[in-house]
């Protein structure tokens, strides 16, 4: 799917500078002197990808998300398989659904070339999650950078912390709180969902199977559940089978995704019980209303989310491949 190239300039003009005082030594700039195009190599990689196909955009956000939440932005999930260990990639919490993988190798050997051994590959994920952002149309924001790759990277890792889409509101504030976000934060990373696609596996239960009394979730708009049961046949065995997260701007960074849930049209058990509790059920209101308010509060939580769990100094190393270990 092309991206229109009007929105592609959008995206790169509408660069709000936003930062957060970084508490993990991370440096606004970092490779002003030991990489000066760092940033715009990666940002070339990530144009070239995203306009051949949008949902690139969101399957780096949702990368980085799921870099980050499994032990710190260290480039992590990044890491191969091997026969000796089976890494956070292939959970099935990650495999099929993570994309983007093939721009972060991209970047990462054009970079190898221009400054050797100098840029991490979880430097490399922070910048191209915010491309991501701004080429579909939220803030960009200044990526504090510094950090180091990690070289551990395990499948069992991934069911302690991720969040998974069934999961009700006091889930997932203990879920985020224990990352040190606060609800409102919670509320407003899960904006990330106006973009992109899920399988059908994970909100089928809402179509099937929901409880014992009733098939079909009953907090999900009937009408929605039908047009979700046509594109997600029941007892299908087909992989491939995906729905848009939000499908009126399913491309597009906006306030549409809190629409949806104010109409019950919240894809995921996670989406929907966001109105279930009056604080984040205001939350919802003000970012359906008030999309400047949202872009910019999710380029604020981006940036704090980037500073967990970081690998600086001389801790971790700069992985040559991000895919392997050095």
């Amino acid at each position: 799917m092309g991206l229109r190239g009007e929105t592609i300039l959008s995206g790169l003009v509408m660069i709000l500078c936003l930062s957060l005082h970084s508490q993990a030594q991370l440096q606004e700039g970092f490779y002003n002197d030991k990489c000066p195009l760092a940033e715009t190599i990666v940002r070339e990689e990530v144009v070239k990808a995203v306009s051949k196909d949008v949902g690139l955009a969101a399957g780096l956000i949702r990368l980085f998300f799921h870099d980050c939440f499994v032990g710190g932005c260290e480039g992590s999930v990044m890491i191969d398989s091997t026969s000796l260990n089976t890494a956070e990639k292939d959970s099935p919490i990650n495999n099929p659904s993570l994309r983007g993988f093939e721009i972060i190798d991209s970047a990462k050997a054009r970079l190898e070339a221009k400054c050797k051994g100098v840029v991490s590959c979880a430097d490399i994920l922070a910048f191209a999650a915010r491309d991501g952002v701004a080429l579909t149309g939220g803030f960009g924001y200044i990526v504090p950078a510094g950090r180091r790759d990690g070289r551990v990277s395990q499948l069992s890792e991934t069911f302690k912390h991720l969040p998974p889409p069934f999961f009700n509101v006091d889930q997932l504030t203990q879920s985020f709180a224990n990352k040190g976000f606060t609800q409102e934060e919670m509320v407003t990373l899960s904006g990330a969902h106006t973009l992109g696609r899920s399988h059908c596996s994970s909100f089928s239960n809402r179509l099937y199977n929901f409880s014992a009394t009733s098939a079909t979730d009953p907090s999900l708009d009937p009408a929605y559940a039908e047009q979700l049961r046509q594109q997600c046949p029941k007892g299908s065995t087909d992989a491939t089978l995906v729905v848009p997260m939000d499908p009126r701007t399913p491309n597009f960074f906006d306030g549409s995704y809190y629409s949806n849930i104010l109409r019950n049209r919240g894809l995921f058990t996670s989406d929907q019980t966001l109105i279930s509790n009056p604080t984040t059920a205001s939350y919802v209101r003000r970012n359906a209303f008030l999309g400047f308010v949202f872009r910019k509060k999710f380029a604020e939580a981006m940036v704090k989310m980037g500073n967990m769990g970081v690998l600086t100094g001389k801790n971790g190393e700069i992985r040559m491949n991000c895919r392997v270990i050095n």
